[in-house]
């Protein structure tokens, strides 16, 4: 078989979203291949939708069912096991792509050899097929077959797995797999998972559709949420000392794990947690030292990362309740400022409309 594509389910029954993401699997020009759809335990309806799908179309569509949730890596390993692809494509359930995503980026792989292939995406807020804002996922510095200097660009950005297909051989060969039980899944398995691939090429078309609506993961900010981007981050790097990377690409490591262990998580958390806790920020420091002590002086850090938030990390690096207090008052004002800069466009706007009706 040269394709199977797995689809991790949890709850997305509602608005037609797991049915738009089908079709556009269903619908795919390329030949010989299927679909591995996971249910994670959803508690709605999504089951009984795969299902539908699996007895209409046999040939393409197998359904597996657990009744343990085990979040998206879970559903993903899941899949893994059970699919004959030569090519695995993986794809979130509220998203879909066009009727010739596979196709293309099979075609390219066999014209230049890789083993990896990804695209670019559009974002969109409706279900359509007409491309929205198009969005860049990689970029042409990090295509061809990989060197050392495209491995590093790789591993601090590594862009989305739902966006590529990989030669099922390697996955097999190297037991690359995700972590279980946690958001962010990804976060840890596509910088470690291309350091065993050799070529990676792109097709430069939006040919996937990311949906934004307000009940994705990335729009839920918690503490949960904030912990597993930690644990994420941990394990990313538990993997890349496993494999022998960490003497070869220190300066990318340190700074792929500082953005993803430290500065989101903390930004994240600050901005998004209603509830938030002086504990949880002193935690956070605590584990960035222990891992790389030394990291704001990495040349990526200095080069990369804005200069309000390195100056934010320093005080807080200085100390803890003296940046946990700042920034949130320095929130709040920021807050206010916005809500009467509002009421003061909206008292304009009120005061010209009265006025166009004096005239």
């Amino acid at each position: 078989m040269k394709l199977s594509v797995i689809v991790p389910v949890y709850n997305m029954a509602a608005e037609g979203k797991l049915q738009y993401c089908m079709d556009s699997l269903i619908g795919q020009t390329v030949e010989d291949y299927e679909i591995l759809a996971v249910d994670d335990a959803s508690t709605d309806n999504s089951l009984e939708i795969l299902k539908e799908y699996e007895r209409r179309f046999p040939k393409k569509v197998r359904v597996i069912h657990y009744e343990q949730n085990k979040r998206q890596g879970g559903a993903k390993n899941e899949g893994l096991r059970a699919a004959q692809g030569e090519w695995i494509g993986f794809i979130d359930s509220d998203d879909w792509v066009t009727p010739d995503y596979y196709e293309k980026l099979l075609k390219k792989a066999e014209e230049t050899g890789a083993d990896i292939v990804g695209c670019d995406y559009s974002m969109v807020r409706t279900h359509t097929m007409v491309p929205g804002e198009k969005a860049q996922n990689n970029t042409a510095e990090q295509t061809g077959v990989l060197t050392p200097e495209r491995y590093g660009k790789l591993i601090m950005r590594p862009g989305s797995m739902v966006l590529k297909i990989y030669k099922h051989s390697v996955i097999r060969e190297n037991g690359l797999h995700f972590p279980e039980g946690i958001f962010y899944e990804d976060n840890c398995a596509a910088p470690v998972w291309f350091l065993y691939f050799k070529h990676f090429e792109m097709v430069e078309e939006p040919l996937y559709f990311y949906y934004q609506h307000q009940t994705s993961t990335v729009h839920r900010i918690s503490e949960e949420r904030c912990r597993d981007r930690m644990k994420a981050a941990k394990q990313m790097l538990a993997e890349m000392k496993s494999g022998n990377f960490l003497e070869a690409y220190e300066k990318e490591i340190e700074y792929r794990y500082t953005e993803l262990y430290f500065v989101n998580t903390l930004f994240s958390y600050m901005l998004g947690v209603k509830r938030k806790k002086l504990s949880f920020v002193k935690e956070l420091r605590a584990g960035m030292l222990e891992a790389f002590p030394k990291f704001q002086e990495n040349v990526y850090y200095l080069r990369h990362t804005g200069e309000e938030e390195k100056r934010m990390v320093k005080l807080l690096m200085r100390s803890p309740a003296g940046f946990f207090f700042y920034y949130r008052a320095l929130w709040s004002y920021r807050n206010m400022k916005n809500r009467l800069a509002g009421k003061e466009k909206s008292n304009a706007q009120d005061s010209d409309r009265h006025g166009k009706r004096r005239k």
